[in-house]
């Protein structure tokens, strides 16, 4: 049964709110989610007023987090990066090897429809409170527009991974009517995305709370506002899939220029590395020793690893868009500790030799033949095996003297994915230039023009685009006369990472789009974007074989035979889908 989430006997709405919004759970979130199929509120004790109704937001997010190893597994295992170690078990075997079977738990489909329910009875409890006035307008635009987008975004995953699913927003008597076709018909991906797009774009409220929200509060040193979804990327990301691409540039923009010269002008911006304190989010080496291997920059509170293993402090947040926490102190439990650690864990996943090529197969700035983001940050070899760490940071921090304190993340959206998102969209919309620049270094070095001296040149009419929203950008810095722009920090992805330019700002269409997706692969490896990456690619272009190669690339280097037979298969796009049944 799908529910109304009840506040249970604590003190006040206030105080639950507060433990809940911790970790979004408090002990289990069952305690919270007990769906009745009702047109009214159920006693007096559920959505009295706009505490209840945050309780309801937090609760929907308890039961979104349990989706966490699910996104990652499906999205990362199914692609070409992540592979099975002799550990993991046959259910694992079946994703990375595209033969995935009805009794799968990983492409059960019961866990999304479970999140999407109480989004639909939260959903309908909202519209009953408002009519009653049980809140404001605003305070119910804001929590409706969350929710709502929750349920969009499931959706979308829905539809990457199983294709023809039911589409539905109203409670149900119980979560088995979603296998009744005749009550509940399949939308094809492409009509699925068309009535997400319809719905999400209309809603009334875009934007993430207002900071005065009675959800955005500081607790234990978590600050909550990074906790919940961010309306414009996904409503960028529905409207990338749709290939609608300047409407999917302007939300893009809109969460890139968050910062302003009044705020954070480091906000979104994937700033250059500072090579004197290394206080920054970039590959560096210590400075004056660039050619010293042994000098990189490799903490859990400097430059690019620290992306991962930093506290929440204002430098993690100019990365961090959306970013949910796994406390050890309360439920639901981190999984991925089990999945990635060698030592402390299970060690079910490992990085694939066709990742490992793709990283070696770059060059950095000083040389050295191989992207730092891979072997140095992204896995290290822990006992001759590859061990994915960007998930476990935290944890092996203190899991020495505290193997208990399992905290980490469920990474979910940052700056770098926003800008490669964005140059995706900018570069099927004829901007090459621009997706050139923020791929590699910057709108500034791209603007800029040969010869050009910061110190004496003029800079009123250079390292700006001279384009209109979504396409203009100012990257000024100059002294004659004194110009510094929001965009003057921005370094480019590949800048960031310390690597040598690809491709050219006069590339095709079809090349800046390789160069984008093989960099998204480099960048963001096991965050959960790859499988639907190269999806997306491979539906835009009506080119199986770009999605099927990659998987047979992938198994090939491992040895397994099955190689060719996999790839065959997936030049079929209905074999892409998982399944939609579940027991």
């Amino acid at each position: 049964m799908i529910t109304t989430i009840r506040t249970k006997s604590i003190k006040s709405a206030k105080t639950l709110l507060w433990m809940m919004i911790l970790v979004f759970s408090v002990t289990s979130c069952e305690e919270y989610l007990d769906v009745q199929p009702e047109d009214k509120l159920a006693g007096d004790q559920v959505y009295r007023n706009v505490y209840d109704a945050d309780a309801a937001v937090i609760g929907i997010y308890g039961k979104f987090m349990g989706l966490a190893e699910k996104y990652v597994m499906l999205n990362e295992m199914r692609a070409d990066l992540m592979t099975t170690t002799s550990n993991s078990s046959p259910y694992l075997k079946e994703l990375s090897e595209q033969n995935v079977s009805e009794g799968n738990p990983y492409a059960n489909p019961k866990d999304f429809y479970t999140v999407i329910q109480n989004c639909n009875d939260v959903l309908k409890n909202f519209n009953i409170m408002l009519s009653a006035k049980k809140f404001t307008q605003s305070q119910y635009d804001q929590r409706y527009a969350d929710v709502a987008c929750i349920r969009s975004w499931v959706y979308l995953q829905l539809g990457i991974q199983y294709g023809s699913v039911p589409y539905i927003t109203e409670p149900i008597e119980t979560l088995d009517d979603v296998r009744n076709i005749n009550k509940y018909p399949k939308l094809t991906f492409n009509q699925l995305l068309d009535e997400l797009v319809k719905f999400t774009e209309g809603l009334t409220y875009k934007n993430l709370y207002d900071p005065s929200s009675s959800l955005v509060v500081t607790v234990d040193g978590y600050n909550t506002s990074k906790f919940f979804i961010n309306k414009e990327c996904l409503m960028g990301d529905l409207q990338l899939w749709k290939g609608n691409y300047l409407e999917a540039a302007k939300h893009y923009k809109n969460v890139m220029e968050t910062g302003t010269p009044t705020n954070n002008l480091d906000m979104y911006r994937v700033k250059f590395a500072e090579v004197v304190t290394h206080e920054d989010l970039a590959v560096g080496y210590l400075r004056n020793s660039e050619m010293d291997a042994t000098t990189l920059v490799d903490s859990n509170t400097q430059g690019w690893r620290s992306i991962f293993g930093r506290d929440r402090d204002v430098l993690w947040n100019t990365e961090w868009i959306w970013s949910l926490p796994f406390d050890s102190d309360f439920a639901p439990k981190n999984p991925f500790i089990d999945i990635f650690s060698k030592t402390r864990g299970q060690y079910l996943a490992k990085p694939s030799q066709r990742a490992i090529a793709l990283w070696n197969s770059n060059t950095q700035s000083n040389g050295f033949p191989y992207d730092a983001r891979g072997p140095k940050f992204t896995y290290k070899m822990v006992g001759g095996d590859p061990v994915i760490m960007k998930y476990i940071y935290k944890y092996e921090a203190v899991a020495g003297t505290n193997p208990f304190k399992t905290d980490g993340d469920w990474f979910l959206y940052r700056a770098a994915k926003l800008h490669l998102r964005y140059a995706e969209a900018a570069n099927r919309d004829n901007q090459q230039k621009i997706a050139w620049a923020l791929l590699n270094f910057g709108i500034q070095s791209a603007y800029t023009p040969a010869g050009y001296n910061n110190t004496t040149g003029d800079a009123t009419n250079i390292k700006q685009t001279f384009l209109p929203f979504p396409y203009d950008f100012d990257a000024r810095q100059g002294d004659f006369p004194t110009f510094r722009s929001i965009w003057h920090r921005g370094g480019g992805i590949r800048g960031r990472a310390y690597l040598a330019g690809v491709g050219a700002i006069g590339n095709d269409m079809i090349t800046t789009e390789n160069n984008i997706i093989d960099e998204a692969a480099l960048e963001l490896a096991y965050e959960g974007n790859r499988w639907e990456d190269l999806v997306r690619i491979s539906l835009r272009r009506n080119n199986p074989a770009y999605l099927a190669d990659k998987i047979y690339d992938k198994l090939n280097k491992e040895g397994n035979p099955k190689a060719a037979e996999v790839r065959a298969k997936l030049m079929s796009v209905n074999n892409w889908y998982l399944p939609f049944t579940w027991k």
